[in-house]
């Protein structure tokens, strides 16, 4: 038989809040190479291109398993120049080379992406923004 599990709504919204409500006054950093197999992975080369931060109360309550971030805070002076390809989550206050801080990593690109920029060239002192972000726990 096939493994088929499936969570109604109200456990999808439970673990959207358990995780992404930590990020509140964390960050988005926006990094090139390879993305780590996962969040708890230790950074090799990887570069951190920009850092977008997000505010005090970071997402509003999940609803419906998705969640959805409030503002975030423009990174208006990039840190370096490169192809952005990932992006990792991090609670506040921790350096980015923290793993234990990295609650999500995903992919970054122009479409069809985790994170949709409208460029993955980021250049060293040009600003780096993100419009909206949502994350949507699978049934």
């Amino acid at each position: 038989m096939a493994l088929n599990p499936k969570t109604n709504a109200a456990s999808r919204n439970s673990a959207l809040d358990t995780v992404f409500n930590n990020l509140n006054s964390g960050n988005m950093r926006v990094c090139d190479g390879t993305q780590p197999t996962d969040a708890d992975t230790a950074l090799g080369a990887q570069v951190d291109l920009a850092d977008l931060a997000f505010g005090s109360t970071a997402f509003a309550a999940a609803s419906a398993g998705s969640k959805s971030a409030n503002a975030i805070t423009q990174d208006s002076s990039a840190n370096a120049t490169s192809t952005a390809t990932w992006v990792t989550l991090q609670d506040t206050g921790v350096a980015f080379s923290g793993s234990n801080a990295r609650r999500m990593d995903m992919s970054a690109g122009t479409s069809g992406a985790n994170i949709n920029f409208n460029s993955v060239a980021i250049s060293s002192g040009a600003a780096v923004s993100c419009s909206s972000f949502s994350v949507t726990q699978a049934a």
